[in-house]
Formats: C-alpha cells, sequence, structure tokens
C-alpha cells in the first residue's frame, strides 16, 4: 500500500536537550529518537487521508513535531468559506501516534492538526523549569509559538489528560484563538480534598476511583523521580515493563497491529531525555493531584466560549469535575457527555462514538 505521507527530511533527528544531572542514566537503554521515528512511521503508514509530518521551529528555536491531515478528494466551492482546523493535543506520556484511530475520521471536512508536546515524543526536550506557574507557562507559550508558526488564526483546541488541562489553560490566555474548547478525561482540574480531624483541622485524603496499576506505580514514585525514571532505569527491561503495565495499549490497537508496535511506541516516547515530564512534576504535588487545580481558574474563559467535556464512563477520572465547571460557568455553552465502556483513552477504546462526538462539535463551528 501507498503511503501518502510526506516526511520532512530531518538533519538532526535525535535533538535533545541534555542535562549532565542526567548522564549517570544507563547508556543500555534499547532506545533511540531514530526508533521512535521507525516505530511512529509504522503507525502513521494506517493513515488514509493526506499527511504532512514535520517539525515546526518555533521563534526560541525549539521544534515540535507536526502532523497536518487533510481529505484533499473532497471538492470545495472556491467561495466557501474555510473549515475552522481542529488540534489535538495529547495526554502525559502520549504522542501524535495515540490519535492513530482518529485522525481519518476527523479530517474528512476539515483539517486536523496533532504535535508533540514540547518535551515529549520527537519535539524538543529543554529544560523545565521546578516552579508550577513558570512550567506550565513554558507549555503553554510553546502552543501559542506554535500556532504563530503553523499561522492559524483559530481553531477547535483538543486537549486529552494533561493535554487538557494545557488546553484550558491556553484558552484562558488566548480566548480569541479557540472556537471551540473539547476536553477529553482531562487532568488537574479537581483541588486535593480535605476532611475534618477530630482536631477539626484539615487533613489532605484522597478520595477517587480506583486508578488502574500503571497509573499507581507512576504516583508512587512521582514525588521522589520524574515519573517515567522506572522505565529508564530499567535499561533493556524498559520495553517489557511497557508491556507488563500497559497491555491495555496492545489491546485497544491490535485490529491495527498483531504486534508490540503501540507498546514499542510508548516506550520509545517515554525512555528518551526525560523533558516534559520534567514539567509535569513540577506542576504535580502528591499522589498526582495538580498544585494549580484548574476548576480555580474556569471563571477566566470567556462566557461565550463552548466547552465540551467528554468523560469516559469506566475512566479512573472523576467525571464531576465537569458538572462542577459547567456548574462554576452557570451551565452557559458548557456539556458534559459520558461515552460508555471507555476508560481513560476514550478516543482508543471507542473510536467510532469519540470520533462521532467530536465530529458533531466541529459541525457546530462551521
Amino acid at each position: 500500500m501507498d503511503n501518502p505521507a510526506t516526511i520532512a527530511p530531518v538533519q538532526n533527528d535525535c535533538e535533545t536537550e541534555t542535562s549532565s544531572a542526567w548522564s549517570w542514566w544507563p547508556s543500555w537503554r534499547p532506545t533511540s529518537m531514530s526508533l521512535l521515528k521507525t516505530t511512529e512511521s509504522k503507525i502513521l503508514a494506517c493513515i488514509q487521508n493526506d499527511l504532512w509530518a514535520r517539525f515546526v521551529t518555533l521563534q526560541n528555536q525549539y521544534r515540535i513535531w507536526t502532523l497536518t491531515i487533510t481529505n484533499k478528494a473532497v471538492r470545495k466551492p472556491v467561495e466557501q468559506v474555510p473549515k475552522t482546523p481542529l488540534v489535538m493535543v495529547h495526554g502525559f506520556g502520549g504522542g501524535v501516534g495515540l490519535w492513530i484511530r482518529n485522525l481519518d475520521a476527523l479530517s474528512r471536512s476539515r483539517p486536523v492538526y496533532a504535535f508533540d508536546l514540547l518535551g515529549f515524543g520527537r519535539s524538543s526536550r529543554p529544560p523545565f523549569p521546578s516552579d508550577a506557574a513558570e512550567a506550565e507557562e513554558q507549555f503553554v507559550d510553546s502552543i501559542e509559538q506554535w500556532r504563530q508558526s503553523v499561522g492559524l488564526e483559530n481553531m477547535i483546541l483538543l486537549g486529552h489528560s494533561l493535554g487538557g488541562y494545557l488546553a484550558t489553560s491556553y484558552a484562558i490566555q488566548y480566548p480569541s484563538r479557540v472556537s471551540h474548547l473539547i476536553l477529553v478525561d482531562p487532568w488537574g482540574f479537581p483541588e486535593r480534598p480535605k476532611v475534618q480531624n477530630q482536631q477539626g483541622q484539615g487533613t489532605d485524603v484522597v478520595k477517587r476511583p480506583s486508578p488502574p496499576r500503571w497509573v499507581k506505580a507512576i504516583l508512587a514514585v512521582v514525588t521522589l523521580f520524574n515519573p517515567l525514571a522506572v522505565i529508564r532505569a530499567a535499561g533493556p527491561l524498559g520495553p517489557g515493563l511497557v508491556n507488563r503495565f500497559r497491555p491495555d495499549f496492545k489491546r485497544k490497537f491490535e485490529d491495527l497491529f498483531d504486534d508490540d508496535t503501540m507498546t514499542q511506541y510508548i516506550y520509545h516516547c517515554n525512555a528518551q531525555t526525560p523533558s516534559g515530564e520534567v514539567g509535569f512534576r513540577a506542576m504535580t504535588e502528591s499522589l498526582g493531584w495538580a498544585k494549580r487545580p484548574m476548576l480555580d481558574r474556569v471563571r477566566q474563559l470567556p462566557a461565550s466560549m463552548p466547552v465540551t467535556l467528554l468523560y469516559g464512563a469506566q475512566s479512573w477520572v472523576d467525571s464531576s469535575s465537569g458538572y462542577k465547571m459547567a456548574q462554576i460557568r452557570n451551565h452557559s455553552n458548557t456539556r458534559v457527555l459520558l461515552i460508555n465502556e471507555a476508560s481513560h483513552h476514550v478516543y482508543a477504546d471507542q473510536p467510532g462514538e469519540f470520533n462521532r462526538v467530536v465530529e458533531n462539535i466541529c459541525k457546530s463551528v462551521n
């Protein structure tokens, strides 16, 4: 099968910003940016529509790995106003390859952009500040610089998990650029709950649906190390570790790949020099709660901005935050939808329903 993807030649495919602080990591990890590129190329070969994949250079010279998917088979009248593009932002530890079940379907009637967040996937991996607000700002500023470099006037902005948190922060700072905000199982919205102890003082407790094993494993080390340190520390055992803790990823995509392509992709995305995860750690307090909960700031979104929150009905992320956001916004232009038989990775668990819902949202814009 011919692959329509156009991959721009890259002179320095292993671009990372290496810190000597991490020089002690085992050099025998079976990973490289080249292996990540090879694994990702196998995933992107499934795309049927026209694909343009390239690095977008920001004003600060960092590079953001970017996909643009269009359906040139659809002939549009010259006088028709172009459809607002959909921009998709992945979650923690992810990358553009995870959208493989969605890119073709969602690009049938409008351009779709997906990019690796700064510090993740194939994008540049710069140092991040240890302050939560500054780390968040570095992520958000990179998204705005990316938008300027690509030349988008406005967009339908969709973010999953950490991507949902950053998409909301971006929409607060740059509301004129967001036609509709779609938040998919967003991380970091609620405050860490407190209860009164016998002395009447507030004590931190955690009341949430029990996370799966892989989430518990990350939370167990996040306060001591960077969240994905265990994958790198495992050396040649790292790929097997990902298979053990994330067998669900193989199952979610088993009709596309009958091997370990997707778990290999997850491994290679996360076994590189730590960068974005350093920023995430700075934004996180113990047990994975956000230091700066987003529910405290959603009032800053314009009341006129439409917001849709999509949750997996079986997700470990509590959908009550979505209803609280709707209440805070006086239910103005805010909808909360649950997708049945879907967990945290809604887009992969129920891609047909996810694509249908997102397509309808896009049609409501234009």
